[in-house]
């Protein structure tokens, strides 16, 4: 079955799929931790792979930038191609002075300034949070390898140069760890579907210091957090 957005046919994708925003990314996880990965769909460039990991099939598919983006594949991928499990692996800036860079950060609830939740919630406030199994799988896997993790909300933006400039001081306030453009959307889609989800990301950016990896820094924490993942929700 092929949609507007994905030209994968119908038992292509695995029931995990790893979901990077750079389909590019996408591409790298295929041929970097995937043995025999094929490619599955490039509708609009929106790489999409299925391979195996130590023998499970593994699928991963990028999401693009942003809420609409991300809930659009989120869509398409849980209702049309038997994905049961969809996990953001991707970067985050850090709000909270106790991360630094390179850290890792799980989405246990995903706040926002986007309406989206709110129109699909019929105007309330949707609590956007992650499936406890997975979450409890990976935070699990990382007191086990003796990693550090931080757990607790995210913000889920729409305006990556957000224009307001007291943001950081109201999320540090309220105790949210770190700035990302999907989670919250991720989340609610997930819901509606009765899906699993989960956002695992790695601080790239500190916010307030301005400091932030190099590009060649960022895929070796990258290459580090996704092995982490796979291994957590598949060994584990």
């Amino acid at each position: 079955m092929t949609t507007p957005h994905i030209s994968a046919k119908a038992g292509d994708f695995a029931e995990l799929c790893l979901f990077p925003g750079d389909p590019l990314r996408a591409r790298h996880i295929a041929e970097t931790h995937l043995d025999s990965a094929e490619l599955i769909s490039d509708t609009r460039n929106m790489l999409a792979f299925t391979g195996q990991f130590r023998g499970t099939p593994v699928s991963v598919m990028g999401s693009g930038m942003g809420m609409p983006s991300c809930a659009l594949y989120a869509q398409e991928l849980f209702q049309h191609f038997g994905v049961e499990r969809l996990v953001r692996v991707g970067t985050c800036g850090a709000v909270s002075a106790n991360l630094n860079l390179r850290d890792l950060v799980v989405a246990q609830g995903a706040c926002t300034d986007s309406s989206m939740n709110q129109k699909l919630f019929g105007g309330y406030d949707f609590a956007a949070i992650a499936d406890y199994k997975l979450l409890s799988e990976f935070v699990g896997y990382c007191q086990k390898k003796n990693q550090r993790v931080a757990v607790g909300n995210v913000f889920s933006t729409d305006s990556f140069y957000h224009p307001d400039k007291k943001l950081e001081s109201r999320l540090e306030a309220m105790n949210v760890l770190a700035l990302d453009m999907e989670a919250a959307a991720l989340y609610a889609v997930a819901a509606i579907h009765k899906k699993q989800a989960l956002a695992v990301m790695t601080v790239s950016d500190e916010i307030r210091t301005g400091n932030g990896l190099s590009a060649n820094e960022r895929q070796t924490a990258f290459n580090e957090m996704t092995k982490m993942t796979l291994e957590s929700l598949l060994v584990y």
